[in-house]
């Protein structure tokens, strides 16, 4: 029986500075970062306190995914709150965050222009 969703990939030009991306500025840590092919890592992360993980990987013949908007929206107690947080440590913001009949949701961009939506549960 599925258990649940282990990670999503976001592909990635550069496996460092994305690396240090989500680490430094996102907060996430390290689960796996090990060799994978020529010229590849592959970089497991995860948030404190969350079951999914993300991997900061791009698969031949993917790089045109990079840059774009991804289908991944990222959950939060205060989505203002963790707006200006993530702001504050240097990511842009493509929407500032706003109140909608569902629940709150800003967007950002990743180190590598991936977009993904910031929402309340």
């Amino acid at each position: 029986m599925i258990k649940g969703v282990k990670f999503v990939n976001i592909p990635v030009h550069d496996q460092d500075r994305a690396l240090s991306f989500y680490t430094e500025r996102l907060g996430c840590r390290v689960v796996t970062d090990a060799p994978m092919g020529p010229g590849q890592r592959w970089i497991e992360l995860a948030f404190p306190r969350a079951e999914t993980g993300i991997v900061l990987f791009t698969a031949p013949g993917q790089d045109a995914w990079i840059g774009n908007f991804l289908n991944i929206s990222f959950w939060t107690d205060d989505v203002f709150a963790t707006a200006a947080e993530l702001e504050a440590r240097g990511v842009e913001l493509v929407q500032q965050p706003k109140k909608e009949p569902w629940g709150s949701s800003a967007i950002f961009k990743d180190s590598e222009g991936n977009q993904f939506v910031l929402s309340s549960r």
